[in-house]
């Protein structure tokens, strides 16, 4: 095997596994399973990277171990699992969103925040000589944030599957587990706490740090797959906007473009002349990169300087200077 071979662990099921073949593709890395009995794949955009379908936990157990030299996992598991030779590369890939949070039953109704929890807790220790009983698969956060808030009377509860039944079956008071829109937690009777956020999650990339520092050229490989996914990231908030205007010259066009920050672009305007049947009419193709979130403001702006028949056009990929990410990884890695 070379040494720029990179094995890649993606999640082989689970809330994320799905999302995550989508999000390779969409980045021009599809994910091809010739057997689907294997836990191993093929990137034919890149044939110097392997795929390795695990469980989410056990993406990060391998990268941890160095099995595997990358992984995508959630940011909740590397959290949960802290190792030092484990180093997030990209902690918001923009899928597999959700929140870890505490969520009490319903009939706690004088119960609307941590400090309500805190005498709940207190109470219980103190009148009943019981302990609360917090059911959770997050046993290190759960731990961490409790005792960060000044709570500390309390037993965590190992729970498996759907531990949202947890405190109707009785053999917990509470529950910490993550959501995504909340349903299944209404469903079950209970409610968040406002103040009960303790972390916010979505897909990320890891690395092992060690393997990375002492096998350059599989880092280099690792670059290739950045610069396919900082692209299309990058670029899935930009759109292109292409409109004719009539001006003296380029120059004075750019200038009228220019005149305003949204249209100035990720690097100003191109400005090209249009050759017609009418060599005065002095006619420009004006075309600009913007974000997403200024779009409607960049075309009307066009329209005010008599731009006309303005074409949107969606960006698939951007490719600046570096990758952002791959120059954040070798800051790290130093």
């Amino acid at each position: 095997m070379s040494d720029n071979f990179l094995t890649l662990a993606l999640p082989s099921k689970g809330a994320i596994a799905d999302p995550t073949l989508n999000f390779l593709r969409d980045c021009g890395l599809r994910v091809e399973k010739p057997n689907q009995r294997q836990y191993i794949g093929l990137m034919p955009a890149m044939p110097n990277v392997a795929i390795l379908f695990q469980r989410v936990n056990d993406v990060l157990y391998k990268v941890a171990d160095g099995t595997v030299p990358v992984g995508i996992t959630g940011l909740d598991v590397v959290h949960e699992h802290p190792h030092q030779d484990v180093l997030v590369i990209h902690d918001g890939l923009g899928y597999g969103h959700c929140s870890l949070v505490v969520a009490v039953p319903e009939t706690w109704a004088d119960v609307d925040s941590l400090l309500d929890l805190a005498d709940i807790a207190l109470d219980f220790r103190e009148n009943h000589r019981q302990t609360l009983r917090i059911a959770t698969k997050y046993p290190t956060l759960t731990r961490q944030f409790f005792h960060n808030q000044g709570i500390h009377h309390f037993t965590l509860v190992n729970a498996e599957g759907a531990i949202e039944a947890a405190p109707t079956l009785g053999y917990a008071d509470i529950i910490v587990d993550v959501t995504q829109t909340g349903t299944t937690l209404r469903e079950n009777h209970l409610k968040v706490l406002p103040d009960g956020i303790i972390i916010e999650s979505q897909a990320c990339l890891v690395g092992n740090r060690r393997i990375l520092r002492e096998k350059p050229a599989m880092l280099n490989t690792l670059r290739g797959l950045l610069e396919y996914i900082d692209g299309a990231l990058i670029g899935r908030n930009c759109y292109q906007l292409t409109a004719n205007i009539q001006g003296d010259d380029a120059e004075s066009v750019a200038r009228k473009v220019a005149g305003n920050p949204v249209t100035q672009g990720l690097q100003g305007p191109t400005i090209a002349p249009i050759y017609g049947t009418q060599p005065d009419s002095r006619w420009h193709t004006v075309t600009v990169i913007v974000s997403g979130k200024k779009l409607l403001e960049a075309v009307e702006y066009l329209r005010d300087i008599g731009g006309m028949q303005t074409v949107v056009t969606p960006v698939r990929y951007v490719f600046m200077e570096q990758s952002p990410t791959f120059a954040r990884l070798l800051e790290a890695l130093r």
